[in-house]
């Protein structure tokens, strides 16, 4: 690496010497561009920003930096959840009506679920997200395993795809509301604000279904749930509780 930049310094130099049009040519090469997937696989490397417009996904063992947002428009898919990869977004990632966004895979655990890698299932990507993570009416959205430095807001949406936050550490606040969509699971994540759901429509049809599913969140703040049908469940095992710093209130005022 040492000699590497060393290399590069020495080019740059030359370029210098030789005069202004080449140096200039040669940093404008380095710059990032912005990037539209209107289908396909969206090849490794660094961009200022990536805009999802029909199903794109992410290669196994993909690097993808971004030096701005990640935009998945009305009825795109991106799917950075089947394969591992290494994925770093400075901005943040927003999801418009009827889209879906996948973030993030990691094989299951020994005390707690995981979202397996469908491509590698003992693989696990690494997924930063600098900024927000941001959805309005879409399909389904899910986050495993990601390191969100903002906050997760999902409003409104859903379908026959389950929406899963799991696995992530969270900086701010988490809001889930006004979905009607299969399942809905909060589960495992470390949560610097709050987190609520509200308005929640759990439609899985299988015997004794509870509906959402908040189970062993670590929450500063304050869990708020209110109006989700069926209900909200803690989990299958005894003892899979909350850990929150505030209040516990509504629906899930008994799962702390």
């Amino acid at each position: 690496m040492q000699f590497r930049i060393m290399g590069t310094l020495a080019v740059a130099g030359a370029l210098a010497l030789s005069g202004g049009p080449a140096m200039a040519a040669g940093s404008s090469a380095r710059t990032p561009k912005a990037y539209t997937c209107t289908g396909g696989e969206i090849p490794s490397g660094s961009y200022a920003s990536i805009k999802v417009t029909g199903a794109c996904s992410v290669g196994a063992h993909a690097w993808i930096r971004v030096v701005g947002n990640v935009n998945v428009a009305a009825g795109g898919v991106l799917d950075a959840q089947s394969a591992p990869s290494r994925i770093t977004i400075a901005g943040n990632v927003t999801g418009a009506a009827h889209s879906t966004v996948g973030l993030g895979c990691q094989p299951d655990y020994a005390d707690r679920s995981g979202h397996p890698c469908t491509v590698d299932p003992t693989g696990h990507s690494t997924i930063t997200v600098k900024g927000n993570i941001r959805a309005i009416g879409a399909d389904a959205v899910l986050v495993n395993g990601a390191t969100v430095r903002g906050g997760i807001t999902l409003l409104g949406g859903g379908g026959p795809i389950p929406w899963s936050i799991k696995n992530n550490t969270i900086g701010r606040s988490v809001t889930v509301a006004g979905q009607t969509t299969d399942w809905v699971g909060v589960l495992f994540n470390s949560v610097g604000g709050s987190v609520t759901l509200a308005g929640i429509t759990v439609t899985d049809t299988d015997p004794g279904a509870p509906g959402a599913f908040v189970v062993r969140n670590t929450i500063r703040r304050n869990l708020i749930c209110a109006g989700v049908t069926p209900g909200i469940s803690g989990g299958f095992i005894p003892g899979e509780v909350n850990v929150v710093g505030g209040h516990a209130v509504g629906q899930c005022a008994a799962l702390v």
